[in-house]
């Protein structure tokens, strides 16, 4: 079995972070930030509050953590949890995520986890979003793992060897949780569906059988859901595009994602952990092929997401909008109607050519969650409890 190097995708080890945090924290970059988020007084206190960490896990209480909860003070209606009592038990697991954010997906749970005293995990992150040593810096002391996305087919395998190495030698020999999205990129369309070659590289090591190592990895479901896209406009850009000619990014789109993540108003957002799939996974046919195995790992994965994917008030009515449909009129209000008018209207502003396409676009991005529930037959709230979600 190949022996790989790890060196140039994991995290800092505690040596190289307390060496990295002093070039961080000077970073004018980062200063120019925490201004914004904080003020001048405060935000000079946090830095000298930085320095004089011991440790990663201080650096992310006493630092990351503050800023995190600030950004999320400022830009959302508050964060709700559910199923994180799974985690009391300590059992190293890896989590797949749906993905709707670059960056806040993973450090909402980082926050979480470090503000309910739980253990931490890594997270893969895509080398395109190291966009300067800054950035690489700051994502490798935040346990960022490096996801190399590009390269020639021989190398992509490599790359794909050694990322799904690292993730076996961590959930399963250093007892440490792993972080990884269900596809790559975020999901544009609200479909959240998780792509089979990311099982297919994370059962890529390992001696055992296919099932014997999917079962050691612990595979536990997580599903983010933010009241309001953060970067709706764009994600409808980039499909209303997409659908006539292929999409070419601009040259800091990933960037001025980033900031929009962060900066965008978002309501309400909620953490739902699922049940690790293993349960499941025992009961497979193993005469099955592997790529069936695979398949049919990546529908438990799906309905465990969209299981416990929070909806809201304005989901019901962009199903209803989209459908000219009153099956759901009970779940929303005339103040749900006036919120998502004026996003819809900001988010088709930059569109050329059909306005109603874009309009489409931007509404299937936020029923579709709900027709993912629908198909199904996974329950709904009442009613009476997406009102009252919708108001507190």
């Amino acid at each position: 079995m190949t022996e790989f190097n790890f060196d140039d995708i994991r995290p800092f080890n505690e040596e190289e972070a307390l060496n990295a945090i002093p070039r961080i924290l000077d970073q004018p970059e980062l200063k120019k930030i925490l201004e914004y988020l904080f003020g001048e007084g405060q935000h000079i206190q946090l830095i000298e509050k930085g320095k004089a960490v011991k440790s990663v896990t201080e650096f992310q209480k006493n630092f990351m953590d503050v800023i995190v909860r600030k950004i999320l003070d400022n830009t959302s209606d508050g964060i709700s949890t559910s199923g994180f009592d799974l985690l009391l038990s300590g059992t190293p697991r890896l989590f797949i995520a749906n993905h709707r954010d670059i960056t806040l997906d993973s450090s909402i749970l980082a926050t979480l986890l470090v503000e309910k005293n739980l253990e931490s995990c890594e997270f893969t992150w895509g080398d395109n979003l190291m966009v300067s040593p800054f950035v690489a810096d700051f994502g490798r002391i935040n346990r960022m793992i490096k996801v190399y996305r590009e390269g020639k087919p021989r190398e992509m395998l490599m790359n794909a060897q050694k990322l799904s190495a690292y993730i076996k030698k961590r959930v399963t020999e250093d007892g440490r949780s792993v972080w990884i999205a269900q596809r790559k990129g975020r999901t544009k369309d609200g479909n959240d569906k998780t792509d089979i070659s990311v099982l297919k590289m994370i059962s890529l090591s390992g001696k055992k059988d296919l099932l014997d190592n999917l079962l050691n990895l612990n595979i536990t479901p997580i599903s983010v859901s933010y009241e309001w896209e953060p970067c709706d406009s764009r994600k409808v850009k980039e499909i209303y595009i997409s659908k006539e000619k292929d999409y070419v990014k601009e040259q800091d789109e990933d960037l001025q994602s980033i900031i929009g993540g962060i900066l965008n108003p978002k309501g309400h957002i909620h953490l739902g952990l699922g049940s690790s799939i293993n349960t499941t996974l025992k009961q497979i046919d193993p005469g099955l092929s592997g790529n069936e195995i695979l398949e049919y790992c990546t529908q438990i994965i799906d309905i465990e997401i969209y299981k416990n994917y929070r909806l809201w008030p304005n989901n019901f009515l962009a199903y209803d909008l989209l459908y000219k449909s009153q099956q759901f009129s009970d779940y929303y209000s005339d103040e749900t109607k006036k919120q998502l008018h004026k996003r819809m209207i900001r988010a088709v502003a930059e569109k050329v050519g059909d306005k109603s396409e874009a309009e489409k676009l931007f509404l299937q991005l936020y029923a579709q969650p709900l027709i993912n529930k629908l198909k199904r037959n996974l329950p709904l709230d009442e009613p009476k409890a997406e009102q009252e979600r919708a108001k507190s």
